[in-house]
């Protein structure tokens, strides 16, 4: 197992923050707070290891070409779109966004593609639409937060593609 510099910059600022807490408010609160911690992670670990083993069986599934084809750096606006969309209809939180936005950058996306899938994932995202949004807001909100919205995926991805070009 790798283990890069942002494990160790996270780690560290985990046990400053345990400290901290554990002079503000004790070696009890500190543990309560770890137990809990310690739960969540256990939550946690089976979705990640599911949105990673889903996301790695991508490059075996899908061949790269089809992929580059799709939503590489020769693919267009279409190809952008077809990132937003997709980002916009995946279900799940950030354990399947990230961990299949990894796979699609290694199995022939380009950094573009990349940033539209994610960026149509969190601004567009068809379950928290349904769900949550139209839950709890009026239409009119949702439907004007996703009109304002819609454009900035393909405005990311492209402004990247431009960026990487003159890279």
């Amino acid at each position: 197992m790798k283990l890069d510099k942002g494990f160790y910059i996270l780690l560290t600022a985990t046990i400053v923050a345990g400290v901290l807490v554990m002079l503000q408010s004790g070696l009890a609160h500190t543990l309560q707070i770890a137990v809990g911690a310690a739960g969540l992670f256990g939550i946690l670990l089976p979705k990640i290891g599911a949105g990673v083993f889903i996301a790695a069986t991508i490059p075996v599934l899908v061949p790269r070409e089809r992929i580059a084809a799709l939503i590489g750096r020769e693919s267009g606006v279409k190809g952008l779109a077809t990132a937003t969309l997709a980002g916009a209809v995946l279900p799940g939180g950030p354990s399947m966004a990230y961990p299949l936005t990894a796979s699609l950058l290694a199995s022939g996306a380009d950094l573009g593609a990349g940033l539209a899938f994610v960026s149509g994932w969190s601004l567009l995202n068809l379950n928290r639409t349904l769900i949550w949004e139209l839950s709890f807001l009026p239409p009119q909100f949702v439907g004007l937060r996703i009109l304002v919205s819609l454009l900035l995926p393909l405005a990311i991805g492209w402004a990247a593609r431009a960026f990487m070009a003159r890279a």
